[in-house]
């Protein structure tokens, strides 16, 4: 082989590598800190969230929870946004660091298209979405579609919610 062309061999695999590490870096850029641009137009499009303040309890008093109570809306619990509420108006929740998901969750942890919530057979499904962190349900990673019943708490990253009637 002459040395002309080992010499171009070795460049088009110098470049095809370096466009490899580039394309890597681009794409775990884009799943670690998302989209940014939230416009005027994503949050008039947003849900409705009604906030309202936490009322704490004396720490021995613990409320009672119906368990086969419909749920009607979502109270994130801990996080940024504690204290916030979104209605379960019988569609899919998406959640995420993107702009338009339905609960936006802007945290180091999340991902853009982190989980969803479906409600199927009146019951309300959680799903991860292949995010990076995980979806935890109480204390286990959630890893395909479970029920998701009133009371018990969902973590993705900082932020805690759960369903109430």
């Amino acid at each position: 082989m002459s040395e002309l062309a080992l010499f171009l061999v070795r460049t088009g695999f110098l470049i095809l590598m370096w466009i490899f590490v580039f394309t890597l870096i681009s794409v775990i850029r884009a799943d670690l800190f998302g989209q940014r641009v939230v416009g005027k137009v994503a949050q008039a499009n947003a849900p409705k969230v009604v906030s309202a303040p936490l009322v704490r309890e004396a720490p021995m008093a613990m409320p009672t929870v119906d368990l086969d109570a419909e749920p009607t809306h979502l109270v994130i619990i801990e996080g940024p946004r504690s204290g916030s509420t979104i209605r379960l108006d019988g569609r899919e929740i998406t959640i995420g660091r993107s702009a338009d998901s339905n609960l936006l969750i802007d945290d180091e942890y999340a991902s853009t298209n982190h989980a969803k919530l479906v409600k199927l057979d009146n019951e309300w499904l959680l799903q991860d979405l292949g995010s990076t962190n995980g979806t935890y349900l109480g204390n286990s990673k959630v890893g395909t579609p479970v029920v998701l019943r009133v009371g018990t708490p969902v973590r993705i990253g900082k932020t805690v919610f759960e369903l109430r009637a």
